[in-house]
C-alpha cells in the first residue's frame, strides 16, 4: 500500500484567506451553540449556587488552552493539526490521530444535530419526525460546506450582528430576581466547583476549529489576540446566564429544568408575540448552522489532507452517515449518554490534548533544530 504523505505546511489560494478581526466572531458563534439551551442544570447540580464561579473557571481554562493551541499552530507558521501530527508522530501514526480528529468532528456534527432536533421536537413541533429535520438541516450544511471556507465565516459574522438583540431579552427575568440566591459566596466546596467546571466542557467546546482554520488567516500574529477576545466575550455570557438563572429560579427548579435558558424566555411579553421562546428556538437555528457547518468542514478537510480523498465525496459519505444515525437516537436517555459521552472525549481532546501536543511539538522542533546545526 502506497504511503500517503503530508505537507505540513498549508497554504491556502488567496482568494480563501480570512481578515484576523473574523477569529472574534467564529470563536464566539462557535462557542454560542445548543449548549446555550440548558447548561445551567449540569453546573449547579454539583456547584450549588457557586455555579457561576464553575463558570469563570472554565472561561479560564478555555483561554489557557487557545493560548497553547496558537502557540503550537505558531511553531510551525502556516500549519493545520494534521500536517503537525504527520510531522510530530511520523506518517503512521500521525493518520491514526487525524483519524481521531476525524471522528470527533464529525461527532461534534451529530451531537450539534441532535440536540437541536430535540429542541425542536420538545417545544415547538413534538410529532414531527427526526429524519425531516435532521435532512432539512443537513441539506443546509452540504449548501453551506460546498460554498468554501468564506461562506461559513461570512454566516458566521452575521449570525453574531443579528442575534445581538437576544442579549437584551435577559433584562426581563431580572424584575423577579432575588440577588440573596448567591450568598453565602464560596460556600460550595471546591471539588463540587471544578465538577461544575468539568460539565462547561459541552458548552465552550469550538475553539479547537482554529487548529484547522489558522493557515486560512492573512494576518496570522493577530489571530490569537481576536479568537480570545471571542473566548472572553463568550465566557461573559456565559457567566451573565448563569447569575440570571441563579437569582431567577428556585434552587428545585434549576436542578430540575432542562432548558433553563428557554424557560427564561418564556416570561418575555411582546403585545403581538404570544409564544416567544418559539421564535428564540426557530431563530437558533441560524446560530448553530455554522456549528454543523464548521464541524463538517473540518472532518472533510481532514479526509483531504490526510488521506487525499476528494471533498466532495466526503462531504456526501459524511452527511449520509449523520442523516442514517439520526434514525437510531429517539429517546431524550439516548441524547444525554451521547452527550455524555462527548464530554469526556471532548475533555481529552479539546482540553487536555493541546497543551501536551505543545510540548511535544517544541520538543520535535527543538531537536530538528539541533540536528540541522550539526555539520
Amino acid at each position: 500500500m502506497a504511503v500517503i504523505h503530508i505537507n505540513v505546511q498549508y497554504r491556502p489560494k488567496p482568494q480563501l484567506l480570512l481578515n484576523a478581526f473574523l477569529a472574534l466572531f467564529i470563536m464566539h458563534d462557535l462557542q454560542i451553540g445548543t449548549g446555550i439551551h440548558g447548561f445551567q442544570r449540569f453546573i449547579y447540580i454539583p456547584a450549588k449556587h457557586d455555579a457561576w464561579v464553575s463558570v469563570l473557571i472554565g472561561g479560564i481554562v478555555v483561554h489557557v488552552v487557545v493560548f497553547f493551541i496558537f502557540k503550537t499552530l505558531q511553531l510551525y507558521g502556516a500549519a493545520d493539526i494534521f500536517g503537525i501530527h504527520h510531522d510530530v508522530y511520523g506518517s503512521i501514526i500521525g493518520k491514526v490521530f487525524n483519524a481521531i480528529f476525524i471522528f470527533y468532528f464529525l461527532t461534534g456534527s451529530f451531537v450539534v444535530l441532535e440536540n437541536y432536533i430535540e429542541v425542536v421536537q420538545a417545544w415547538m413541533f413534538p410529532e414531527m419526525p427526526s429524519w425531516f429535520l435532521s435532512l432539512s438541516l443537513l441539506l443546509l450544511v452540504i449548501y453551506g460546506v460546498t460554498g468554501g471556507i468564506r461562506v461559513i465565516v461570512g454566516i458566521c459574522f452575521f449570525n453574531v450582528i443579528i442575534t445581538l438583540w437576544i442579549v437584551l431579552l435577559h433584562i426581563f427575568p431580572l424584575k423577579y430576581a432575588d440577588f440573596s440566591q448567591l450568598f453565602p459566596l464560596f460556600e460550595t466546596s471546591s471539588t463540587g466547583i471544578l465538577k461544575g467546571a468539568y460539565h462547561m466542557t459541552l458548552t465552550f467546546l469550538g475553539f479547537e476549529m482554529f487548529y484547522i482554520l489558522y493557515p486560512h488567516f492573512k494576518e496570522k500574529s493577530k489571530v490569537q489576540k481576536y479568537a480570545q477576545i471571542g473566548a472572553l466575550i463568550s465566557t461573559l455570557t456565559y457567566l451573565a446566564l448563569m447569575v440570571i438563572s441563579i437569582v431567577y429560579f428556585s434552587p428545585g427548579q434549576l436542578k430540575e429544568d432542562i432548558w433553563a435558558t428557554l424557560t427564561l424566555f418564556k416570561i418575555v411579553k411582546i403585545p403581538f408575540i404570544e409564544r416567544f421562546e418559539y421564535v428564540t428556538v426557530a431563530y437558533w437555528m441560524i446560530i448553530i448552522l455554522p456549528n454543523l457547518m464548521f464541524n463538517m468542514w473540518a472532518a472533510i478537510r481532514g479526509m483531504e489532507r490526510g488521506f487525499k480523498i476528494g471533498e466532495k465525496k466526503s462531504l456526501w459519505t459524511f452527511s449520509i452517515l449523520l442523516f442514517t444515525m439520526s434514525f437510531f437516537l429517539k429517546t431524550r436517555l439516548g441524547i444525554s449518554e451521547l452527550n455524555a459521552q462527548f464530554v469526556t472525549s471532548s475533555f481529552y481532546i479539546a482540553f487536555c490534548y493541546p497543551i501536551f501536543l505543545y510540548f511535544l511539538a517544541l520538543i520535535k522542533n527543538k531537536w530538528k533544530t539541533m540536528k540541522e546545526k550539526k555539520p
